[in-house]
């Protein structure tokens, strides 16, 4: 139901003296100029119609002082390092790359190994007790993973991501230097052909 704005009620001593019922009405007397008129105090529930408040402006000061929030930034793209290494020897630089890094102090958890053609024997033989097994010990996350480019999709993120470019094949390089991009939070190392690898990231690394 709209509200009705109440009549502002004019107080006695601005309207002059009245007459009592037993004595009629006494001769009307000057009224003086009034001042401003009091506001009129709101009932209990019934408020009296509110004056929004004009909006402050700003000045071009104000408004640079204070900038808009800005959007989620914007992941930071690991660091990428080249190991030069033919495609045979591309499972060894690997290796020794994780031996390097374990010897630096990363935590064999921090550590994904991704391989784009034959499996290294870890995953080979973990593999050999089943699939349940195998991805229970990715999501303990005690030790350095190594999955072959057809399943990596399914490793979940680590700081450094080891790729052994050891297949011949173009399709599975792509697909595992995209997905190692994607998963590695601090370092990418690719062990492979570096022509070949540049063509692959579409820029020197």
């Amino acid at each position: 139901m709209p509200l009705i704005p109440e009549e502002p009620q004019i107080h006695e001593s601005a309207q002059g003296p009245r007459a009592t019922p037993a004595t009629g009405r006494t001769a009307p007397t000057p009224r003086p100029v009034p001042g401003p008129r009091p506001a009129a105090p709101s009932r209990p529930g019934r408020p009296g119609p509110l004056r929004p408040t004009p909006p402050v402006q700003r000045t071009a000061r104000d408004t640079a002082a204070k900038p808009g929030p800005s959007g989620p930034a914007a992941p930071a793209a690991p660091q990428i390092q080249l190991i030069p290494a033919s495609a045979e020897g591309a499972l060894d630089a690997a290796e020794e790359a994780v031996d390097l890094l374990l010897d630096s102090g990363r935590a064999p958890g921090d550590v994904l190994v991704i391989t784009t053609g034959e499996q290294h024997p870890w995953a080979a033989h973990e593999l050999s007790f089943g699939e349940t097994s195998y991805w229970a010990q990715h999501d303990a996350g005690d030790d350095v993973f190594y999955a072959d480019a057809t399943v990596a999709a399914r490793a979940a993120s680590r700081p450094v991501v080891v790729v052994a470019v050891n297949g011949e094949a173009e399709a599975p390089a792509v697909s595992a230097l995209s997905l190692a991009h994607a998963r590695a939070t601090a370092l990418l190392i690719v062990c492979g052909d570096p022509q070949r690898i540049n063509s692959v990231l579409g820029a020197g690394v």
